[in-house]
């Protein structure tokens, strides 16, 4: 099944359920992969759906900073459900050891010798990762690695 089709799945659910978090969450990433996908003739692939997913969970968690920074409680917990929804979504998460071995490859793959090769390392660490791997963490293991 796709995420799609298990978005629109889950969301009759929760209306069903009346568990309103859930189906303003579920609404608002529609609604991003619909504008998303407008002007295409084809459906958003799976990478493009899990992008956008892994988007809106990075807004989520500098929103959630933010509002702790404020002292607003009550929206860091709203921000926190609708992250927990999100990440339902996306694939598990990488280990710091997994993401080690994929960085390691690419170093040696393009081989890179320093810190100016930083870039070429991430162009190919990143597609490997796509939503299962903060950029953050991935920059920081290339950088120790590196230097």
């Amino acid at each position: 099944m796709s995420i799609e089709a298990k978005l629109l799945e889950d969301m009759k659910i929760a209306m069903k359920a009346g568990d309103k978090i859930r189906l303003e969450t579920i609404r608002m990433l529609r609604a991003q992969l619909k504008n998303a996908s407008l002007g295409k003739e084809e459906p958003l692939p799976e990478e493009a759906v899990l992008g956008i997913i892994s988007k809106e969970a990075k807004r989520r968690k500098e929103s959630i900073d933010l509002y702790r920074q404020g002292g607003r409680e009550d929206l860091v917990e709203k921000e926190s459900e609708e992250l927990s929804i999100l990440q339902s979504y996306l694939p598990e998460a990488l280990s710091e050891t997994e993401i080690g071995h994929i960085v390691d490859e690419a170093i040696s793959q393009v081989n890179a010798t320093g810190m100016q090769d930083m870039g070429k390392v991430m162009g190919v660490v990143m597609p490997k990762v796509k939503g299962r791997a903060d950029g953050k963490l991935i920059q920081e293991q290339v950088r120790k690695k590196l230097s």
